[in-house]
């Protein structure tokens, strides 16, 4: 990465990028009135819609979970993406040829990491690709392999068309002439990992082997996985496509694009070992199953995964959601041999990158989720999932399952060799419990394993490395709780005068063009309801609607947010997607007049109010000057009112 997008390339992004065709292939949205539409929630399970999206104005709010924002946002949330990632991902989808500067300041890079263009043809010869070898799997011929392999694990063709399973034939550039037939580059071929080079030319990378598509968060194919189906095949067991700009082994995880959804909305990922587990525990009902490609599960796969769950961190450069808590389940399975209790280990260290709790669940007969499937059915694998233990116990489980416990010397070194596990766990409510646990589970006093935890937590040991603190900054809270997000208390809907208040900021940010330039002349003061009061501030912030008109609907929402202090950011994007009870074209400029009028109407019925009370509180005959002119100005403030009732 060349450093920081520039921000007018993000504006672009926003305004070319429409809200609509982006959340269209997510939700079905239907009309709600003019200019707005609405659909059923994509962020919790709801039955009544309650998911609004405004394309004028470029945002969304769903009124029943609190979720809202921009386009970018949307596919933040959506896919796991981070900002940056979703600006890229929207900026190829429209055309915007986006450009950096140097997070120090420096000028700007003149172009991506990437002429324009090509990321998308990469894609695309992807795509084409998957669609090859898919044909291939169920044509007559050499694919006969491949369908066995499947059939002996219990999948049948509805299975391999659902998971986007091919077969690559053994010819050595038979993918290759078929793309060059679609007008694709042996370059491209070349730059998207189709194709190998050697010492007599290009030839197809995978040939004779069954093929998994790999894709990221949006559904785009980025890479292959392939498995060995010949004996006579002297390349590894599985093999991927190598890194590309696409793809980046560390950086992708096998099923995410079927998985995200319930991930988002069950709060749980189920991370297994193989292509063959992930499609097992789908059609096994456990949805949310996903697996690294050819790689531990590591730092950036916990980040995507983070994202989806919604487990956020200051440091993890995502905020929460008002409303919105921690929490979530990662499982991991592992075969019960040596080498699934050494992924668990470094499963270990990557818990700390999570705020969701962490789990293990493994086979006791050591079987994966495809072979347990196939052995005892569907049921099997949920219940495996479902019997998880937590991360933590089975480490440490793991580990005093070393020593004799018998023995004087066993039990002092399997204090010592889990107490640094134990100090590894940044929850401290977690550690003092599992230093319980670990008491118990040795037979030792309780005391003496604090003691030795207290000196595991001083000592520069491999698990204090990996640990939250260091990676992620600041402590949290000795409760294990992140600090509750400003907020501010929100009216009751049922006050006749924030509904005014509210319903005039919602026709503002909506149609700024409609509004009486007698708006920008309301005083700090107009909006009694103090968090209205903070949004009419941001909107003054803004320029007020004299900026709004000469701005697209989006742009003025933007700028309105932008200068929207955090604890009302929320409202803008509920407002400015906010139903109205009026919104045909040809009478909505009268009804926002009419709604800025009631505004100007509370405002003088409080200042009116407000001079009775200062006129009762003084005494005609003792200041007879100061008398008379809190009665003048009361006699202003009535006739002003007056002539607005008059004027409508």
């Amino acid at each position: 990465m060349a450093g920081l997008i520039k921000r007018e390339d993000v504006e672009a992004v926003r305004e070319r990028a429409r809200i609509d065709e982006i959340v269209s292939a997510h939700v079905t949205l239907k009309p709600a009135g003019v200019g707005s539409l609405k659909g059923l929630c994509p962020f919790h399970d709801e039955r009544s819609p309650s998911f609004h999206v405004r394309p004028g104005v470029g945002r969304y709010h769903c009124f029943g979970c609190g979720e809202g924002g921009d386009v970018i946002s949307f596919v933040q949330k959506v896919d796991g993406m981070s900002f940056t990632e979703a600006v890229e991902y929207l900026a190829d989808r429209v055309g915007v040829q986006l450009r950096y500067e140097d997070s120090r300041g420096g000028s700007a890079t003149p172009a991506r990491r990437e002429e324009p263009g090509r990321r998308q043809r990469l894609l695309e010869a992807n795509r084409v690709a998957q669609e090859f070898y898919a044909s291939q799997l169920f044509s007559p011929g050499e694919a006969a392999a491949g369908r066995k392999f499947l059939a002996e694990r219990s999948f049948d063709r509805a299975d391999a068309e659902k998971f986007g399973v091919g077969y690559a034939p053994t010819g050595w550039d038979s993918l290759s002439r078929h793309l060059q037939g679609k007008g694709f580059t042996q370059a491209e071929l070349v730059a998207a990992g189709l194709v190998s080079q050697g010492q007599r030319g290009v030839y197809d990378r995978f040939r004779g082997r069954l093929v998994w598509p790999i894709r990221d968060t949006t559904g785009a194919v980025v890479g292959f996985g392939a498995r060995r189906l010949y004996e006579d095949d002297q390349g590894p067991k599985y093999l991927n496509t190598p890194e590309t700009t696409l793809y980046k082994k560390s950086q992708v995880l096998y099923g995410i694009d079927l998985a995200k959804k319930a991930i988002a909305q069950s709060k749980r990922v189920v991370v297994v070992e193989g292509y063959t587990d992930v499609m097992a525990a789908h059609l096994s009902g456990v949805e949310v199953a996903v697996a690294t490609c050819g790689t531990a599960f590591g730092p950036d796969h916990a980040k995507i995964v983070r994202r989806l769950l919604g487990d956020y961190t200051a440091g993890g450069g995502l905020q929460l959601s008002s409303g919105q808590s921690l929490g979530g389940e990662v499982i991991f399975t592992f075969d019960g041999d040596a080498a699934g209790q050494k992924a668990a280990m470094r499963a270990f260290g990557e818990d700390q990158r999570f705020h969701a709790q962490t789990f293990v669940a493994v086979e006791p007969s050591g079987m994966d989720p495809c072979d347990l499937r196939m052995a005892k059915g569907p049921q099997a694998v949920k219940a495996l999932v479902d019997g998880r233990v937590p991360l933590f116990e089975f480490v440490i489980r793991t580990t005093l399952a070393g020593f004799d416990l018998d023995t004087v010397e066993g039990r002092v070194g399997a204090l010592r060799s889990s107490a640094p596990l134990v100090a590894g766990i940044r929850d401290r409510a977690m550690q003092l419990g599992y230093s319980r646990s670990l008491a118990r589970w040795i037979g030792i006093d309780t005391e003496e394993v604090r003691r030795e935890v207290s000196r595991a937590a001083t000592a520069p040991g491999p698990v204090q490395r990996r640990g939250a603190q260091q990676e992620r900054g600041p402590a949290r809270p000795a409760t294990g709780e992140q600090p509750a997000a400003p907020s501010m208390p929100m009216p009751d809907p049922r006050d006749p005068v924030a509904r005014t208040e509210r319903m005039a900021l919602v026709t503002v940010l909506q149609y700024p063009q409609h509004v009486p330039p007698v708006f920008d002349e309301l005083g700090e003061d107009a909006f009694g309801v103090p968090a209205w009061r903070a949004v009419h501030a941001a909107v003054r912030a803004a320029g007020g609607v004299a900026a709004g008109r000469t701005m697209a609907g989006g742009a003025w929402v933007e700028a309105v947010s932008d200068q929207a202090p955090e604890t009302v950011a929320g409202l803008v994007d509920e407002l400015a997607v906010a139903p109205l009870p009026e919104d045909r074209e040809a009478v909505i400029g009268r009804f926002v007049a009419d709604v800025v009028r009631a505004l100007q109407d509370l405002g003088l019925t409080r200042r009116i109010a407000d001079a009775k009370s200062r006129l009762q509180r003084l005494d005609p005959n003792g200041d007879a000057d100061a008398y008379r002119d809190a009665f003048a100005e009361l006699l202003k403030l009535e006739a002003e009112r007056r002539t607005l009732r008059e004027n409508v």
